[in-house]
């Protein structure tokens, strides 16, 4: 099981304005920011629930190689909102909200790709 993830950003700025906007409608904000005076090199920000930073986000020269991420969404609807969110931050389309039953017959996923194009994911599993 997985605690945490951490990737590269090009830019720390412009990558916090997307995450801020696409992970609203998840619940998912900035637990911890982290400056680079505190890390001894760059800057890092913490997103996540309640106190606990699970996704984390640091400035570095070259972007981790294209990363996919999937934030677990409570319903259908939180995916289509987090898609919606993702476009508007300037995150482009990398598959609309539907049911991906290759997966399985309750899958419902949307995809984007993030300002260095990593595959961002909010899915449901729920029946409806």
């Amino acid at each position: 099981m997985l605690d945490h993830i951490g990737l590269k950003v090009t830019d720390i700025k412009r990558s916090k304005a997307f995450y801020d906007r696409a992970l609203a409608p998840l619940g998912v904000s900035v637990i911890m920011d982290v400056p680079a005076e505190e890390t001894g090199s760059t800057p890092f920000l913490g997103y996540g629930e309640g106190y606990k930073p699970y996704f984390w986000i640091n400035q570095q020269p070259r972007a981790t190689e294209q990363l996919h991420v999937a934030f677990a969404a409570p319903s259908r609807a939180k995916v289509d909102e987090f898609y919606k969110a993702a476009i508007a931050a300037g995150g482009r389309d990398n598959g609309p909200p539907g049911l991906r039953e290759l997966y399985h017959p309750t899958y419902y996923g949307a995809f984007v790709l993030d300002p260095d194009g990593h595959n961002i994911e909010a899915v449901c599993h729920a029946q409806v």
